[in-house]
């Protein structure tokens, strides 16, 4: 499996799991485009745009930082279209940029809900529609969503219901695209994590014993890589959990992967 040459257009990639997945990429000599719209150093959370271009082109990867609102039509798509031009087109799409306010319905203001919907649904219906057309020239494209399950109990609705709708707005894309797309040859799949992982939106949102019982990044970004290399044609439609892709491919020991080895894992939102 390599990724050599192939561009990777990822948003979100600022910290966390984008910035992961980024990472593993340019391990294998990949064109990372790595939007997000944090381009300054922010007080609380680490990385921008630039600080992970660094360290791609450390890692052996090729590094496009670009400032980008994932809400804002016209600079999703003057940003694909400069990633196409400085690479000479787009082999992966990476759905990351996410909004999460876990909070029921009376709780949740209208601004707040707003933000969920433009980032989760809107922004990865842009970015898809305008990656699109230069995944339908590449040779093994993908779009991957970072969405769960479209699991519809009553649960996952009751507490935090503007989340989930988000959420599962991404996972519609998925179910919708795959299909979609299936006659050109563009896989269309969403990836989940089995654990929460440690990112600001658990340390943020979740109690601190939570982000004890996570795993780290890179079980995403190991997972996600896998799903890159599969064949578009046939590997699309899916809703993947990290865990069980790994598994797919021979992976025994994930206890390299917590944050705290030998605590009992806390399993992620959307999944039974």
């Amino acid at each position: 499996m390599s990724l050599r040459g192939k561009t990777v257009f990822i948003t979100g990639a600022s910290r966390g799991i984008g910035r992961e997945i980024a990472l593993r990429c340019a391990r294998d000599g990949a064109n990372i485009v790595i939007t997000a719209k944090t381009a300054d150093p922010h007080p609380r959370l680490a990385g921008t745009i630039h600080s992970v271009a660094q360290e791609v082109e450390a890692a052996g990867g090729r590094a496009l930082p670009i400032q980008l609102d994932v809400r804002d039509e016209d600079a999703v798509q003057q940003a694909a279209r400069r990633a196409a031009d400085t690479f000479g087109g787009i082999d992966i799409l990476v759905n990351n940029a996410s909004a999460i306010m876990l909070t029921a319905t009376l709780a949740t203001p209208v601004k707040r809900f707003d933000l969920m919907f433009g980032v989760n649904v809107r922004g990865t219906f842009v970015c898809s529609q305008a990656c699109i057309p230069y995944l339908a020239q590449a040779q093994n494209p993908h779009i991957l969503n970072l969405a769960p399950p479209l699991n519809m109990s009553a649960r996952w609705f009751k507490d935090h219901g503007a989340y989930t709708m988000a959420k599962y707005g991404m996972s519609m894309c998925t179910l919708g695209m795959a299909e979609e797309f299936k006659p050109q040859g563009i896989a269309v799949n969403s990836l989940w994590p089995r654990t929460t992982i440690a990112t600001a939106a658990i340390e943020v949102n979740f109690p601190e014993a939570i982000l004890r019982a996570s795993r780290k990044p890179a079980i995403m970004a190991d997972a996600a890589y896998v799903v890159f290399n599969r064949d578009s044609r046939s590997a699309t439609g899916n809703f993947y959990v990290d865990e069980a892709v790994l598994r797919e491919e021979g992976v025994t020991d994930f206890e390299r992967y917590a944050v705290t080895p030998g605590t009992s894992l806390y399993t992620d939102l959307f999944l039974d």
